[in-house]
């Protein structure tokens, strides 16, 4: 028996038509260059691209969790368009999909084969909300990713508390960062700087305590961003 195909089509339809009538081929240049990005644009805001995928959801509301997942995967694989896998990843911040483990092997697909910043840094808080609601499982994993030989799912592993805020958990941030202090790519030590100076945000003494302790392993450009709000603070107060 053949498989239902559970891709709402005329949903990502509505997203493209959407787009393409926001084509903007001076912007969509200057933004292929500064993304670095083989995969062209089409030179749509990423406010905008999320109000119209938003606005296309209500119109056309998916029926299960299944064909969310479904049409997700179809977008981000069959995307010409950077701005459609932009699309693609703001689908799944539907409620339906809230803080569901199903939806795990969707953003390592993300982090793997977008494979830059602007894809891996979007699925964050995703990664986030899935290691509050499931905080055993999705520890593992974090762990398991820390050490990947991808770097990029290794930066997904550090940034994975950006927006947990009080309730980080201090001993899995120390975890995913120390493996990764002697790593020289660039984008790993811009998300270990980034994951401390966003928990300075919470806790600037525990931040201060993990720069001191690590002060010669933490690279430059990891310490600087590290301590850049911790600076303002002691700036301000004096």
């Amino acid at each position: 028996m053949d498989t239902p195909d559970l891709v709402n089509r005329e949903l990502l339809a509505a997203i493209r038509a959407a787009l393409t009538v926001r084509v903007d081929p001076v912007r969509a240049a200057g933004a292929q260059a500064y993304m670095k990005s083989e995969m062209p644009s089409l030179g749509v805001r990423s406010p905008e691209v999320r109000r119209l995928t938003a606005a296309a959801v209500v119109e056309l509301p998916f029926q299960s969790a299944e064909e969310l997942r479904a049409t997700v995967l179809e977008l981000w694989r069959t995307s010409t368009f950077r701005e459609e896998r932009y699309a693609a990843i703001d689908l799944t911040a539907n409620r339906m999909v809230a803080r569901d483990l199903a939806m795990l092997p969707i953003y390592e697909e993300i982090i793997r084969t977008g494979a830059w910043w602007d894809f891996v840094d979007s699925v964050s808080s995703r990664i986030c909300g899935l290691l509050q609601a499931h905080r055993d499982e999705m520890t593992a994993v974090i762990l398991a990713w820390r050490t990947d030989e991808d770097f990029w799912v290794r930066r997904s592993a550090i940034v994975s508390q950006l927006k947990a805020k009080s309730d980080t958990d201090t001993a899995l941030l120390a975890a995913v960062i120390e493996p990764n202090l002697a790593d020289r790519e660039f984008f790993i030590r811009k998300a270990i700087g980034w994951a401390l100076r966003e928990y300075a945000k919470t806790s600037p003494g525990w931040v201060t305590a993990f720069v001191a302790e690590h002060s010669a392993s933490l690279s430059p450009l990891s310490r600087r961003e590290a301590v850049r709000r911790l600076t303002a603070r002691t700036a301000a107060a004096t």
